[in-house]
């Protein structure tokens, strides 16, 4: 049974933490590292060895913000931990858990890198969970009891919410303000028929002159945000600030535009699904999947699975308007034969046996080749934070 569409709901409500935030940045450094993991053990072995490397967290550092540029003190600490299977010395595991941890940080964190600090504490795995590596035939076996869910497609608000994120790290927005930083989070949310969204948005100190300029910055990215939602809503930037501020600490205000230099700590898990986005109104696992091995862990592959499937039949069914996918796992049982593969369709004019076998038909097809999500994951198609 099809319980009520979320935009029928009262209250709607949707997250999501930017790129600079701390706990995507940790999601981020221990996803890459498992991915060059992967691609290396593929390489040497011809298949992917077991691991887990979902253990991160940030330490913030200490800095002092000051307008026109301020001075890092300590650096950021970033720790990735977990559990590897390394009989070989020709792989480096810390080596290429490191490299890939800093190459991530290089792709996608425009401060300098040189107050980063990347530490690891990898040891090898337990005897059975290796084991599952080598048991399965046909498809691997799971490796925990556990569930991932997805739906399609976003809702109005979840759209504008991913709006939003896109504009903040677009090189449009980029140039035009210098001043924002990467770390920026987008809290959404929709009362009936009208969106509010609370922003919080680093700001570089360097490109700050003092206090007046600060707030006008700030009122104009209001303005160009306001623009681009092109639809009425409730738009509040740096809730915090001090409307009678005199000083830096009255703003939120940052050497590097990150809240990881000093304010905040970060850890694997708790920022966004693998859909991009965190929906306390939605069906929602909260598995971190990021740093999970993309072969046995069902934390991580039955989550971006669940999404796969519900996008796929959204997209191939026309009547089909909303698709919610459960998948339930065994751990020692074939990932492609789920526990529980639960798929609800809303179509218009009521949900017919040709849209339920069609729906039936793509789960299948796509547990029946569950291999290409690993692929998926390792080229990077799919993300999973």
């Amino acid at each position: 049974m099809f319980h009520s569409s979320i935009e029928e709901n009262e209250v709607e409500m949707c997250e999501h933490k930017g790129i600079g935030h701390p706990d995507t940045i940790t999601d981020g450094v221990c996803e890459a590292a498992s991915r060059a993991l992967s691609l290396e053990y593929r390489k040497t072995y011809g298949s992917i060895l077991h691991h887990n490397l979902d253990k991160g967290l940030l330490v913030a550092g200490k800095s002092v913000p000051r307008f026109g540029g301020g001075v890092w003190i300590d650096p950021i600490k970033i720790f990735i931990c977990g559990r590897a299977t390394n009989s070989d010395p020709q792989i480096n595991i810390k080596r290429i858990v490191t490299d890939a941890a800093r190459g991530y940080l290089e792709r996608t964190i425009r401060c300098d890198l040189r107050h980063f600090e990347i530490l690891t504490e990898i040891k090898e795995g337990s005897a059975d969970l290796k084991e599952v590596f080598r048991r399965g035939v046909g498809a691997p076996l799971a490796n925990d009891t556990s569930f991932g869910c997805g739906y399609a497609p976003y809702s109005r608000l979840e759209r504008q919410v991913l709006t939003l994120c896109r504009l903040f790290e677009s090189s449009a927005f980029r140039e035009s303000f210098p001043a924002a930083g990467d770390d920026y989070k987008i809290m959404g949310h929709r009362v009936g028929g009208e969106t509010s969204f609370t922003i919080a948005l680093a700001f570089i100190d360097r490109y700050v002159e003092g206090v007046d300029h600060y707030f006008a910055i700030k009122k104009a990215i209001h303005d160009t945000l306001s623009d681009h939602l092109g639809a009425p809503a409730v738009l509040r930037i740096n809730t915090l600030d001090n409307p009678s501020a005199t000083h830096e600490r009255d703003v939120y205000l940052t050497v590097s535009g990150l809240s990881a230099e000093m304010g905040d700590d970060g850890q694997v898990g708790r920022g966004n699904r693998v859909n991009g986005l965190i929906t306390p109104g939605r069906e929602m696992s909260l598995e971190a999947a990021a740093g999970k091995n993309p072969i046995s862990h069902v934390g991580k592959i039955y989550n971006v699975l669940a999404l796969i499937i519900a996008r796929a039949i959204c997209e191939e069914i026309d009547a089909v308007e909303e698709v919610r996918v459960k998948l339930l796992s065994a751990i020692g049982e074939r990932t492609d034969q789920p526990q529980v593969a639960d798929v609800e369709v809303r179509a218009r004019g009521g949900l017919t046996e040709e849209i339920k076998q069609r729906a039936a038909a793509v789960a299948d097809e796509w547990l029946e080749n569950i291999d290409r999500v690993t692929d998926l994951i390792l080229e990077e198609k799919v993300t999973v934070h």
